[in-house]
């Protein structure tokens, strides 16, 4: 069987078990004498291990063993967790990340890691305790998976304990058919099985050997789950050469028997006739109101109370991974789909046929709603960008000698995938900056009366067609005489021009690109280093990013972002023949305006609007139509768009209607043409450039 077909599997696997170590490591760091939260990350860097093994990534699984013994110190409560080891597992989660990136870019998970190895191993070494004694998954390494395996005190601790609690315990021997060609291959299945719906405490052989192909086709475990047992068999058996299943209920009396006595019950409910008696008798218990007396040394009768133990079965997950390149097909198709809606519904209003317009309403009723479905497939929360953050601060704050919080809200709304992948570099870039030039220093937030802990909000929130998201700090500030000051030496303003701008003007100019070198950072607090970036990126996506400061109280980075980049609502206007769509997200007003009113200020025409001066752009001169200009009008149509805080009016011809238009690259055969975003196919088949604000507005 070729393994290239598990690979996907893997790194998607992977991926999720790493973000998931790295935030239960920042709980722990939070709480460290919680041993919950070790567990947590035990089972999980555990299983990251079998799976790297399992796929050949020999690098990848050794790591991963060195943590997964100084975490078996800590969870024994052998080892004391301290900011040195924190330290140390986090190096080894970023190296673990490279290697996984290193296997998704088509290579073999390679990297020099010998450093933090040997750091783990001094972490390891500078205990007292015997590492054979540590290890307890080492125990028995020629013992036979047919009889139940001893359990330290721990483990057996564990299983009680889960068993008070209302959980499940179970023993499982699992036979692999012998003409398999990879038994490792398809215990890994059976683990990966297990470990989506419960906890495997104990096995036998050992995880390394069944990891290393070193068992004979047969293996047995102790398992936490609520699933019953005749679902795990039955789920178990599904895997194919899978020969033979036993699954047996294990009871508090059971787990607290001596080794001879509970080898003994295992040769007893191994047997199938007795497994199946138990599970009769047991059905028949379940309809009685009495339980029937056990015999005391009677360990038939053990087990047919343990299988009488009713376990409540989860719900089934209702999730499944979905390739994004298939939701873009979905999408390319939908699309293609809505232009033909679009075409129906200009063809039944011209020929003026009941039934036809009946039917093409219908089908419009029932596209609008598949529409809905389409476009929230590929809706992402936040949360995948999110939650790589509370990490990077972490890393940040700690190189800097600093102290801050990062609190996040709204991590669940959702935003188109496109957007998601795309927004993630600009808020490292905002938060960096929040965190090296917006907290101040421990000393000066104490002199200025401040808290030692500087606080750091990302919010993310809904608003109309957008989601906006904010990064607040309680830092500094910017203060705009400063601010002034540099733009002015760096030739970005005038000092005549600074004089009238108002300060959300001034606060823009963090955005020029002059003020993306490290020079400025003494003098500005270091606010707006490579901002021009993040302003590009923002801005290419359609949407914007504004700034509200108090000095010496903290700054508000506010990125507003349309929900989709793929179907959008948009006014179509006409410019004599031809036609053109504006997203009605950017539209403030409709209107029209007298020519006399138009004015000529410092060489650019201008019009008023509500009390405000706004540019006036004639859109037949800006395009360069030829069958139509507005010279000889006395009254002309505007639509009044918005780009952030800036306005200005586009003169058009006349107004079509508004309408859902799917967006279409121009493609790579066309140069970027300022003031287009791209084009749309409408009803009548004829194509209408998406006129861009952002690149009509300076």
């Amino acid at each position: 069987m070729d393994m290239n077909q598990y690979l996907s599997m893997f790194i998607d696997e992977s991926n999720d078990h790493l973000q998931s170590l790295n935030e239960k490591m920042l709980e722990l760091e939070q709480s460290p004498e919680d041993l919950s939260i070790v567990q947590v990350i035990f089972r999980s860097a555990h299983t990251l291990k079998g799976m790297a093994a399992t796929m050949g990534f020999e690098d990848l699984a050794s790591l991963t063993h060195k943590m997964e013994n100084v975490l078996d110190l800590v969870r024994n409560e052998k080892l004391q967790m301290k900011e040195s080891i924190f330290d140390v597992l986090f190096q080894s989660l970023d190296a673990l990340e490279s290697m996984v990136q290193d296997i998704m870019a088509g290579g073999e998970g390679k990297l020099d890691v010998s450093h933090i190895v040997s750091s783990l191993q001094a972490i390891e070494k500078g205990e007292e305790s015997d590492p054979s004694s540590i290890e307890v998954s080492k125990d028995s390494n020629t013992g036979s998976a047919t009889s139940m395996p001893a359990l330290d005190e721990f483990q057996n601790s564990v299983l009680i304990q889960s068993i008070q609690a209302g959980q499940g315990v179970m023993f499982i021997r699992v036979i692999i058919s012998r003409t398999s060609q990879l038994k490792s291959v398809r215990a890994y299945m059976v683990f990966d099985l297990l470990e989506r719906s419960g906890d495997v405490v104990k096995t036998e052989p050992s995880v390394e050997q069944i990891e290393q192909d070193q068992f004979e086709y047969e293996f047995s475990l102790y398992y936490i789950t609520q699933m019953q047992s005749e679902e795990l068999k039955k789920a178990i058996l599904n895997i194919s050469e899978i020969e033979e299943v036993h699954v047996i209920p294990l009871t508090e009396e059971m787990l607290g028997l001596g080794a001879n006595e509970a080898a003994a019950a295992a040769e007893v409910i191994e047997k199938p006739e007795v497994i199946a008696e138990a599970i009769s008798e047991a059905d028949t218990n379940s309809k009685n109101t009495e339980t029937p007396k056990a015999v005391p040394g009677d360990e038939k009768e053990k087990t047919v109370r343990a299988a009488a133990k009713t376990n409540t079965a989860p719900a089934a997950s209702k999730t499944i991974r979905v390739d994004i390149e298939r939701l873009d097909v979905l999408m390319n198709l939908f699309s293609e789909l809505l232009i033909d809606r679009s075409r129906l519904e200009q063809l039944s209003n011209e020929l003026e046929h009941t039934d036809l317009i009946e039917t093409v309403a219908h089908m419009s009723r029932v596209s609008s709603d598949l529409q809905n479905i389409v476009l929230k497939l590929r809706m992402v929360p936040v949360d995948t960008v999110f939650n790589r953050f509370p990490r990077m601060i972490r890393d940040l704050a700690k190189s800097l000698n600093k102290k801050v919080d990062l609190v996040i809200t709204g991590a669940d709304t959702e935003l188109d995938r496109t957007v998601i992948d795309e927004i993630g570099d600009p808020l490292v870039h905002l938060l960096r900056n929040a965190v090296d030039h917006g907290v101040e220093s421990i000393s000066t937030r104490v002199e200025s009366g401040k808290s030692e802990t500087g606080t750091i909000q990302l919010r993310a929130f809904h608003s109309g067609n957008h989601v906006f998201i904010e990064i607040e700090d309680d830092g500094a500030g910017i203060y705009r005489d400063k601010l002034v000051k540099v733009a002015i030496s760096r030739g970005v303003v005038t000092e005549a021009e600074s004089a009238a701008m108002t300060d959300q003007q001034v606060f823009q100019l963090l955005f020029a690109p002059g003020f993306s070198t490290a020079e400025t950072i003494s003098d500005i607090s270091g606010r707006g280093v490579g901002l021009d970036v993040v302003k590009a990126k923002i801005t290419s996506l359609g949407g914007n990013v504004t700034i509200h400061s108090v000095p010496g109280k903290g700054t508000n980075f506010s990125v507003q972002l349309p929900l989709t980049l793929s179907i959008i609502s948009a006014m179509l206007i006409k410019l004599g023949s031809e036609k053109y769509a504006i997203p009605l997200s950017s539209i403030v007003e409709t209107g029209i305006v007298k020519k006399e009113k138009i004015r000529m200020v410092h060489g650019t025409k201008m019009i008023s609007f509500r009390e405000a001066l706004v540019p006036f752009v004639s859109l037949a001169e800006f395009f360069d139509v030829e069958d139509y200009s507005d010279e000889a009008e006395d009254e002309i149509e505007i639509v009044v768009i918005r780009k952030g805080e800036q306005l200005a009016a586009l003169a058009i011809d006349d107004f079509i209607g508004q309408n859902e238009i799917v967006i279409k690259t121009l493609g790579k055969y066309l140069p970027n043409i300022q003031g287009i975003s791209g084009a749309t196919i409408l009803g009548d088949g004829q194509v209408a450039l998406i006129i861009d604000p952002n690149g009509l507005i300076k």
